[in-house]
């Protein structure tokens, strides 16, 4: 099954434009948990040189959908908040790990945290929690 699960999520990220653009990869999915990393470049990165927190925010964003979307299918974010909590410089890429703390019917509650991975090293830089919601 979480085999499938993964070539659907991967055939759902390839749809997405933004993802596309800036280079999302879709690592690992299974019901109610993903693993999304987004390769760090110049352009992510904002006049300090940390990655910029709206990528951040979009990887959380993204991660949050898919681990309650394993469990509900089709779905979009309600809503979710963001906490950042270190500047995200000097690495290779973003890790977002997203689990789904409560599913039911029409919507799930996940949290997700977001490494800056730096060779084996990884670095917590943020936080996050929303609600997802089935699509229909």
């Amino acid at each position: 099954m979480s085999a499938e699960l993964l070539e659907h999520g991967r055939a759902v990220l390839a749809q997405q434009a933004f993802s596309l653009l800036l280079g999302t990869r879709l690592d690992a999915l299974e019901p109610g948990r993903v693993e999304m990393s987004l390769p760090l470049r110049a352009d992510l990165l904002q006049q300090h040189g940390f990655v910029h927190g709206g990528a951040i925010c979009y990887l959380a964003d993204n991660a949050l959908t898919y681990a309650g979307g394993s469990l509900l299918g089709d779905s979009v974010t309600s809503e979710f908040k963001i906490n950042y909590l270190r500047p995200a410089n000097g690495g290779d890429r973003l890790l977002a790990v997203a689990t789904a703390l409560h599913g039911g019917k029409s919507q799930a509650v996940c949290r997700c945290d977001i490494y800056l991975v730096r060779g084996d090293e990884r670095l917590l830089c943020a936080a996050a929690q929303g609600t997802i919601r089935k699509v229909g």
